[in-house]
């Protein structure tokens, strides 16, 4: 909610810009700018990535995306604000529930006291009486002293109140007509109701009341222009205003399109200066046609690329000869190699099967059977030929998985946690190696035994980098490590964690293991999140 407010919010700055820029303009330019910001609020850029998602492609993409692709996704997503990483499980957080019963008051309340004003139009409007006249929609005179104004979206009337033509000058009436077919025209109503339903739901937030007095600015405007194009005197026009302001009362809601919305005192400025507002030349009406369909077409299109499925992303390779056989239960160790053009795996699970195939993680694989993670399998497979890359092998054994798997899977990016690495305020406590010529390595060490509850593990750092490091945690977290601590070369390091599901007992959360022992921070944030969805997998029958 706060990436798609944030986002929300520099979209109507951008808008507001774009509004500035065309204030010599037309006003139904700058309203129609306005009605786009409202409505940005009830269609996140996320939505806009998942209907890309269920378009189907079929053309051939390269497996790294394209500059365009990443930064739609990082406006779309990574938006929101840091927080600290502490994960408590013993603690019941319930900020969310007090926000949700705040917003759903504030929710409430809105929308009763704009139901009782309904109610007040409503009512006139049953008390009205049909008037004969040539007018685009029904006339009704009622009783009262609200202003004249059309009500009703499906079926709109022109609601006028009883006696208003010895009021007015039969000029000055018939500037308020020709005001108010503009707003019967232009479907005000639907437009300002939308951004009645806008308001409800994020009364909490100040830019929609801004946007929504944007809105009514430009609506009424947009209406006094259309009455001086029709030829009607400045001063008539404004005369029949105010007239109507000094015997009535303005309109109680916003969708009930009248005569006095907006700043009056700004309005008859404008009238009376009777300015003519600029054409839109070529290159504007381009560019803002333009930057309409990019704001739709960019996140939908992301979401298609995304979503390719895998095989369209490469050619398909296959091996020589391959078998797939269930395991010997004398056999316990578990072995997946890759020599020579010859790939073998002892007592492997799909599951790994997939996330040495298509280098993912275990958080990143969604759906799928239960026995995904259960079942083990024994696969020997050759290529025909020595000179076969690890990529090859890995693009072969993707194509084995697809014919005797039956597997189907494709890309998403969702948004879900990631983390980011960075440097404590008292410095890393990285050691330098104690010999730069052992083989970097991580290595893990179980602590807790399997019989208590929770694992608690030391984690050891030999001549290690910081991106083994880095991978060390994403595994720990099920969830992506960005290392933005700028720390390079190789360490030595140690420390010792529990697991996100054991008791606090255990020992030390990674969280507070990292900062105390390494000097390095975690900090948790929502962001793009690439993950591979199951769609479906059927075991092999063994040869």
């Amino acid at each position: 909610m706060i990436a798609h407010l944030l986002q929300s919010t520099i979209f109507a700055a951008a808008i507001a810009l774009l509004a500035l820029l065309l204030r010599k303009n037309a006003a139904h330019v700058r309203h129609r700018l306005w009605f786009i910001a409202s409505i940005k609020f009830l269609i996140p850029f996320s939505l806009l990535f998942r209907v890309g998602g269920f378009v189907p492609r079929h053309v051939s993409i390269p497996s790294a995306q394209p500059a365009w692709i990443v930064t739609t996704q990082e406006i779309a997503l990574p938006l929101t604000r840091p927080t600290s990483a502490v994960f408590i499980p013993e603690q019941k957080n319930y900020s969310s529930q007090i926000a949700l019963a705040l917003w759903f008051f504030g929710f409430t309340g809105i929308a009763i006291w704009w139901l009782v004003r309904w109610h007040r139009v409503h009512a006139l409007r049953k008390s009205a009486t049909p008037v004969a006249g040539n007018f685009p929609v029904p006339m009704l005179s009622a009783p009262g002293v609200v202003e004249p104004g059309i009500v009703g979206i499906l079926r709109p009337v022109l609601l006028l109140p009883k006696g208003i033509e010895e009021r007015l000058t039969p000029d000055q009436l018939n500037a308020i007509f020709v005001h108010e077919s503009a707003h019967v025209r232009r479907r005000d109503n639907l437009t300002s109701a939308i951004h009645m339903a806008v308001q409800s739901i994020f009364w909490f937030h100040p830019l929609v009341w801004w946007v929504g007095m944007r809105l009514v600015e430009e609506r009424e405007r947009a209406c006094d222009e259309e009455v001086l194009r029709h030829g009607v005197r400045p001063q008539i026009y404004a005369e029949g205003i105010l007239e109507v302001c000094r015997l009535y009362v303005e309109s109680p809601l916003a969708c009930v399109s009248g005569v006095t919305g907006s700043d009056l005192k700004k309005r008859i400025e404008v009238i009376m200066k009777n300015r003519r507002a600029l054409r839109m030349n070529l290159t504007r009406k381009i560019s803002l046609t333009a930057v309409s369909i990019a704001a739709i077409a960019l996140p939908i299109a992301s979401g298609v690329f995304s979503a390719s499925p895998i095989r369209a992303q490469e050619p398909a390779l296959a091996f020589e000869a391959a078998s797939v056989k269930s395991p010997d239960p004398s056999i316990r160790f578990v072995d997946f190699r890759i020599t020579g053009g010859r790939l073998v795996s002892t007592n492997w699970t799909l599951e790994l099967l997939i996330r040495q195939a298509y280098n993912v993680r275990h958080h990143q694989i969604l759906s799928g059977p239960a026995w995904l993670q259960e079942d083990q399998f024994n696969i020997e497979a050759t290529a025909g030929r020595d000179d076969v890359s690890r990529d090859q092998m890995l693009a072969m054994l993707r194509t084995l998985l697809e014919d005797r798997f039956k597997l189907k899977v494709r890309r998403e990016t969702r948004e879900g946690n990631v983390y980011v690495l960075t440097q404590a305020k008292s410095g890393h406590k990285l050691k330098p190696p104690e010999d730069a010529s052992k083989r970097p390595m991580v290595r893990l060490l179980r602590n807790t035994p399997p019989e208590l509850p929770g694992v608690s593990y030391t984690s050891v750092g030999q001549n290690a980098t910081l991106p083994q490091l880095v991978d060390r945690l994403s595994n720990t977290l099920s969830a992506p490590v960005t290392d933005r601590t700028g720390i390079t070369g190789s360490y030595d390091f140690r420390f010792d964690y529990r697991t996100l599901d054991a008791p606090p007992d255990a020992g030390p959360s990674v969280f507070d293991s990292v900062q105390s022992q390494l000097g390095l921070k975690l900090e948790a944030q929502k962001g793009p999140v690439e993950v591979l969805v199951i769609d479906h997998a059927e075991k092999p029958s063994a040869n």
